[in-house]
């Protein structure tokens, strides 16, 4: 019997690898982070030095993607607006005036106000006897001064108005999670962008799951919309055709291995450290895990992994997986841990004591060994009482 159970003893330990565990192991990231031909991932030790690099991983920012956070100048005219022009006369019987009446009673009307009329694809609209008139990119004063002076000589001094009554041209679109998708027209004062989202009703669902996206000409930035909320230098004036979407994007990372939550775990869109997220996750199970391998499995730009590792071989593919590493043994680390920023898609793995295998071996070997010591007892018994009779 102790030779069967030595035997099986044996056999459980040479198939330790074969056991049932909830992901690699320390070591297994480590000797796997080089395949057989090329390098699979960075792996990389959480320092100080490292640290001062993430840091340089800034949030994304609208004010530094645009660049010109001045106010917009003063709108232009431009085709698809709706003009309105008024001519006045100085005196009565001219192209624009009511006929004099003589007497005190009236002197007629001096002035004459033409039908909104559609900036046509040419720039133009039209304005009687004077003609077709640009006014694309002009604004209404330069434009009101072109009609004076295209009438001279046929008007009595005339004077014009010129209103943009539906400003087409001069809008920012603005979608996705607010209260009422809309095209806002921008006003001379100039208008910032928590301006237009109000004006479109606010936004319909949490700020912290909120992340505004702005698009102008062939650029794109998405920033989270609590950001914009904090730092008033994010809340930038738009500028004629800016396209504003609220995207609903629910932040969160994933905690897996030796901890007592594996689950998808939300978190606020402005961020949490790495002492926060295993605050969430419950921490390390003290039985199970392993303290020196708690690690973030990440895709590092590759701006950053150049500064980590400038000799990195999977530089040049625009995103570098990368493992980091941090050893909970050392007193330090729970200060790194409170510098350490999670991204959102983070990977929060925990691997396994070496220990709980050995555990798993030797329980499996008492499970086996059980009937065996059991079927041993009841011989011992039986010869016993065999003995007995036979005195």
């Amino acid at each position: 019997m102790r030779v069967i159970v030595a035997f099986f003893a044996v056999a459980c330990l040479a198939g330790c690898s074969s056991l049932p565990t909830a992901g690699p192991s320390s070591e297994d990231v480590q000797a796997q982070a080089v395949g057989v031909d090329q390098v699979r991932y960075e792996l990389v030790d959480i320092n100080n030095h490292v640290l001062d690099v993430l840091s340089r991983r800034g949030a994304d920012s609208l004010r530094s993607s645009f660049g010109d956070y001045r106010p917009s100048l003063e709108p232009r005219i431009g085709v698809g607006d709706f003009i309105s022009v008024t001519v006045w006369e100085a005196a009565p019987g001219g192209l624009f005036s009511g006929p004099a009446v003589l007497g005190p009673v009236s002197t007629g009307s001096k002035s004459a106000t033409m039908p909104d009329q559609v900036v046509g694809r040419d720039g133009s609209i039209s304005v009687p006897y004077a003609g077709r008139i640009n006014v694309a990119g002009r604004t209404p004063q330069e434009v009101q001064k072109v009609v004076e002076r295209a009438l001279d000589g046929k008007a009595i001094q005339p004077q014009a108005l010129v209103t943009v009554t539906r400003p087409m041209s001069n809008t920012v679109t603005v979608t996705g999670e607010v209260v009422q998708g809309a095209r806002i027209p921008l006003s001379v004062k100039g208008d910032r962008l928590l301006d237009v989202i109000s004006s479109a009703g606010g936004i319909r669902v949490p700020s912290y799951d909120t992340y505004i996206q702005l698009s102008r000409g062939n650029k794109t930035a998405r920033v989270p919309f609590t950001r914009v909320l904090n730092d008033p230098r994010e809340n930038i004036f738009l500028r004629p055709d800016d396209v504003v979407a609220l995207v609903r994007e629910p932040q969160t990372f994933m905690a897996m291995g030796a901890t007592p939550r594996n689950a998808e775990v939300p978190f606020d869109a402005a961020g949490i450290t790495l002492s926060q997220a295993m605050a969430r996750t419950g921490g390390l199970i003290d039985v199970a895990a392993d303290p020196s391998g708690v690690f973030i499995f990440r895709y590092e730009p590759d701006s950053i992994a150049r500064l980590i590792n400038p000799n990195s071989p999977l530089l040049g593919q625009g995103a570098v997986p990368t493992v980091y590493r941090l050893d909970m043994r050392d007193a330090n680390s729970l200060f790194l841990a409170q510098r350490f920023r999670i991204f959102a898609r983070d990977v929060l793995y925990i691997s396994t004591s070496p220990s709980v295998q050995t555990r798993k071996v030797l329980d499996m070997v008492a499970a086996a060994s059980a009937p065996l010591a059991n079927a041993g007892t009841v011989a011992s018994a039986a010869a016993t009482a065999y003995s007995v009779t036979r005195k």
